[in-house]
């Protein structure tokens, strides 16, 4: 059976306070949300990709090796075909979009593919800018022109260093749904720098945490979310992202019926076509669990389970139950004391009563 290709990144860094020590094999398509508080690596690891930083290792996609210690190999930052695009977009203020735009595709030496460049575009949403001046441009415009820019470069990897960190809220919505195309319409390898749940939630495809510069857990988004790791950095954020499918609309009540593992839920219409996939996300803390099918309650939304797991979370009065639900599998935070009073254990049958189910597209 043939390898599937992978992104390569092991990676040594030691600096005087601060050692990043990576060993990564990723998809080679993707977004890869590399997750993490302040100062856990993340932006250093995204630098040394780039070989902006110097570190030891290894970085290597398929068909081309960008660093290769052993073998005395370093290809330098304009050399990599890669699309860079950080916090602040960095767009010349002197020059209109369409002519930021052009500039990216000279330095890459592409001056004449007006192809990548159209596509760029299209994909962006950002036609009716492109005679517009930067200085007349919102933030989450901006940061649309960056995004096209690194991309008419026709990169083998794109590089987003937390490119809504310095939005507003409004702007982050923006930009946001933008974002969420590229899953379906790059295939290339991207990886994105944040420590925002609702991007990591939204967005990704695979997760690498990252704590004190190294890696605590990588792997599937829906895999990530469960990890004690990664719940436990969460706290009140602690929850699962689960595919779902819009399957009926109830327009009196401006509701949409969500077809979950063997279940379903219903959720506030936002206008998705009837089939299309959709993403929820679902927070322990929402997740209230009973013996029985309750109907005497204003909670609509349940799910039959089977409790897989039971582990700590945070404080020793706190429990973090697994509840497999068919093929879904959600979090559930109870106190130890409800553990013991309705007698839950793994194995146990109960039905989960979702409070809230946020609906991320």
């Amino acid at each position: 059976m043939t390898a599937e290709p992978s992104l390569r990144i092991a990676l040594d860094l030691q600096r005087p306070d601060f050692r990043l020590q990576v060993d990564l094999q990723l998809p080679a398509s993707g977004i890869m949300v590399l997750f993490g508080p302040s100062g856990s690596g993340k932006t250093t690891l995204l630098r040394c990709v780039a070989g902006l930083e110097r570190a030891s290792g290894l970085v290597a996609l398929p068909q081309a090796v960008w660093q290769d210690s052993a073998r005395r190999i370093f290809t330098p930052t304009w050399q990599r075909a890669i699309g860079y695009v950080f916090q602040e977009a960095s767009l010349f203020e002197h020059l209109d979009v369409r002519r930021n735009l052009q500039y990216g595709l000279r330095r890459a030496d592409r001056s004449g593919d007006t192809r990548s460049l159209d596509e760029a575009v299209a994909l962006l949403g950002i036609g009716h800018l492109l005679s517009r001046a930067v200085a007349s441009l919102s933030g989450g415009e901006r940061q649309r022109v960056a995004i096209a820019r690194a991309l008419a470069t026709q990169p083998r990897l794109l590089l987003l260093d937390e490119p809504l960190a310095a939005l507003d809220a409004a702007r982050r919505r923006e930009v946001l749904p933008w974002l969420e195309r590229l899953h379906g319409d790059l295939h290339i390898p991207i990886l994105y720098v944040t420590h925002a749940v609702e991007e990591l939630a939204r967005l990704a495809d695979q997760v690498v945490q990252l704590e004190r510069g190294r890696v605590v857990r990588a792997g599937p988004l829906a895999d990530a979310m469960l990890s004690p790791e990664l719940a436990g950095a969460l706290g009140e954020e602690a929850g699962v992202v689960v595919p779902a499918e819009v399957v009926a609309r109830d327009a009196a009540h401006a509701m949409v019926q969500l077809r979950v593992g063997v279940g379903s839920v219903w959720c506030p219409d936002g206008q998705q076509a009837i089939g299309q996939p959709v993403r929820l996300r679902i927070l322990a803390r929402d997740v209230s669990l009973a013996l029985s099918a309750r109907t005497d309650t204003s909670i609509q939304n349940r799910l039959e389970g089977v409790i897989s797991a039971i582990t700590d979370h945070g404080h020793p009065a706190q429990a973090l139950l697994h509840v497999r639900c068919g093929e879904v599998v959600l979090l559930s935070r109870v106190t130890r004391r409800a553990l013991t009073q309705l007698g839950l254990e793994v194995g146990a049958p109960v039905w989960c009563e979702l409070k809230s189910v946020a609906l991320v597209v």
